[in-house]
Order: C-alpha cells, then sequence, then structure tokens
C-alpha cells in the first residue's frame, strides 16, 4: 500500500461559499496565492454558479485572473451547467467538477433536479470538457446521510458513483456532506462502493459536525483511499445542507498523516500561517 496521500483543498470554494459576510476578491487571490506554496498539487478556486444562489462566488473570473499560478498546481472549479462550465473554461480553469447527490431530496433542494436529470444536464459539460482535454472531477453528496430523506442505502451511492466514472469523470469525490458519518457507516458505505469502483478512482470529503472526520478518514485509508478533500480553517458548509459543519481541516489532516508516517507534500508551517491568514479575515469581514 502506498504511503502518499493526496490532500485536495477546497477552502476557497466550498471553505468560502457559506460565508454570510462577503470577502473581498484580493484576501481570496491571497489565500490562493499563499495555498499554492503549502505544496498542494490541487485547489478549489472558485465555482461558476448563478450569483443569484451563491453569491460568495459572483467573482470567480475575478480571482481566476487575479492568482499567481504556480506550476505544477491545478486550479479547478465547480461548473453546474454548460454556461458555467463555459466562464470556467474561459477562465483557464485547469480541471473542473460536476455535482451529483446519492439522495433525491438533496437533489431537488440543491440542483433543482432530480438524480436522473442530473445525469443529463452534466452529459454536455463532460463531453465539452472531453473535446477540450479538461479533466472533470465527479462530486457525490449525501453518501451517508441527507438532511431531508435521512439515511442514504449504499447502493445509491454506488450507482451514482459508478455512473459519473462512465460518464467520463476521473476520480469521484465521496461527500459526507452533513457529517453525520461515522467509522462504521463509512465502512459500509465504502463497501458497497468499492465492489463497483476501485480505491483510487475515489475520494474522501468529510465534514466534521460530529467530530467524527478525522477517524472517517482513518477508515477511508484504512480501506484503500488515498486522495481527501479538506478546507483550510476548517472553513465550510452547505447552503442546502442546514448544519452541517466546516469541511474537515486541512491542517490537522496534515498533521494526522505525519503521525501516521504518510507523506502528503505539504508544508506544516505554511499551512498554520495560511490558516491564521483567512481566519483573521473572516473574522474582519464579519465585523
Amino acid at each position: 500500500m502506498s504511503k502518499k496521500l493526496t490532500i485536495f483543498e477546497m477552502g476557497p470554494r466550498d471553505g468560502l461559499q457559506n460565508e454570510k459576510a462577503l470577502i473581498p476578491t484580493a484576501s481570496k487571490i491571497e489565500l490562493i496565492n499563499r495555498l499554492s506554496e503549502c505544496g498542494f498539487k490541487k485547489i478549489e478556486t472558485s465555482s461558476f454558479v448563478s450569483p443569484k444562489w451563491v453569491p460568495q462566488m459572483a467573482d470567480a473570473a475575478e480571482v481566476f485572473a487575479g492568482i499567481t499560478r504556480k506550476p505544477g498546481i491545478s486550479y479547478t472549479a465547480l461548473t453546474p451547467n454548460i454556461k458555467g462550465y463555459e466562464r470556467a473554461k474561459a477562465s483557464g480553469a485547469d480541471e473542473v467538477a460536476v455535482f451529483a447527490s446519492a439522495s433525491e431530496g438533496f437533489s431537488q433542494k440543491n440542483i433543482n433536479c432530480s438524480i436522473a436529470e442530473s445525469f443529463e444536464r452534466f452529459a454536455p459539460i463532460v463531453e465539452a470538457a472531453k473535446a477540450d482535454g479538461i479533466p472533470v472531477r465527479g462530486y457525490a453528496s449525501c453518501v451517508v446521510e441527507c438532511p431531508y430523506d435521512g439515511p442514504t442505502p449504499a447502493q445509491n451511492v454506488a450507482m451514482v458513483s459508478e455512473r459519473l466514472l462512465q460518464m467520463g469523470c476521473y476520480e469521484v469525490s465521496l461527500g459526507d456532506t452533513i457529517g453525520a458519518a461515522t467509522p462504521e457507516t463509512t465502512e459500509a458505505m465504502l463497501d458497497a462502493v468499492l465492489k463497483v469502483v476501485p480505491a483510487e478512482k475515489l475520494a474522501g470529503h468529510f465534514h466534521d459536525t460530529k467530530d467524527f472526520a478525522l477517524a472517517n478518514i482513518m477508515s477511508s485509508i484504512k480501506m484503500g483511499l488515498r486522495t481527501f478533500d479538506s478546507a483550510i480553517g476548517g472553513l465550510g458548509g452547505c447552503p442546502y445542507a442546514p448544519g452541517a459543519k466546516g469541511n474537515v481541516n486541512t491542517l490537522a489532516v496534515a498533521k494526522m498523516a505525519k503521525l501516521l508516517d504518510y507523506n502528503t507534500g505539504l508544508d506544516i508551517e505554511k499551512l498554520e500561517e495560511t490558516q491564521e491568514f483567512i481566519l483573521s479575515i473572516k473574522e474582519a469581514a464579519a465585523a
């Protein structure tokens, strides 16, 4: 088993999207520039969604235009529809992501359509990205529990994950969107998904609502996963998942990986400085 872990930094997008006080564009750009010095290979930079629904991401194009790109880093964007994809492409996103849900209730609340309809919506994005040579990552939300439907059947997660890969996604990020997972429910879900998707095509995306995120990552490592999403400062939450706490803290994941002798390539000291920076910006914006 590889002793290398990839940490996919979500802070600038998933971390900030739910902040009520608008974070200045210049601060977002500085955050990404600081993260670029920490050793990440992938940074989720923004999302090209309707400003009406997610006002915090209205400056996505300006953020992409303002960052100092470092060779070897993919600056990625979330793209809910073909219009968003075209804007992401024009802004120079290195990679895009589409997001499906493993629960019908969340799919309707989050993107106003059924799971089946969401795949129809993603198809043109994946086709366009393939033609443009842009990698596509898939997200599966509510992989353990949904705020509207309750516990999510593991078979739903397996079906959605397999479908995303079949469509052309290179990887599927399994999202515990409301942070309801425990090591037991994480392992039960992965047991079903791993029957149809290999571990190297999966990533874990855990929110820390019940303080189980690190334990869930350890369970996922045990089952073969080696890529995990996290956000600097534990920022985050989802506008359509009431009560969801932030993403698992990048610094906590990096420190845990180091203790377990896994190589993340991340600079702990720079992560600490970057965390202090964004938390002070967040505090100033909220004041």
